[in-house]
């Protein structure tokens, strides 16, 4: 690693529940994933390797029968890949997205059992759905 890098982000803090569950935190990270997810989404979706997994965790996080605690760390995990500003700018090739991956990966392994079939249905006929009309 060079002296110009940065470290791989800590999702332990990103996802730490004691800060993602505040009620405070959750209102502001529902808001940031209201404004800014599906745009994201949609502008690059063919660039982002994880976004069916990103969009599975979408509708989880939007399903009323998914547990409050889960939807929390969801919407913290999506607030991350939503802001433009995050431990490696997504501008960059190659690398940009990868802590954003990381923090999708972490929220389905301590989530993920929350993630339906429909959820994944969903994330997948929304991309073909994309695909479609470029």
């Amino acid at each position: 690693m060079s002296a110009d890098a940065k470290p791989s982000p800590d999702v332990n803090q990103i996802l730490d529940p004691s800060k993602a569950l505040v009620p405070a935190t959750v209102k502001l990270n529902e808001e940031r994933v209201e404004r800014g997810f599906l745009p994201k989404i949609r502008k690059a979706a063919a660039k982002i390797p994880f976004a069916a997994d990103a969009l599975s965790v979408w509708w989880c996080a939007r399903d009323p029968t998914t547990p409050t605690a889960a939807k929390g760390m969801m919407m913290a995990a999506l607030a991350y890949f939503v802001l433009p500003t995050d431990v490696i700018p997504d501008v960059l090739p190659a690398l940009g997205l990868t802590d954003d991956a990381a923090v999708i990966a972490a929220v389905i392994a301590i989530v993920g059992k929350n993630l339906k079939p429909r959820h994944k249905d969903a994330a997948k006929a929304f991309l073909a759905k994309l695909s479609a009309d470029e």
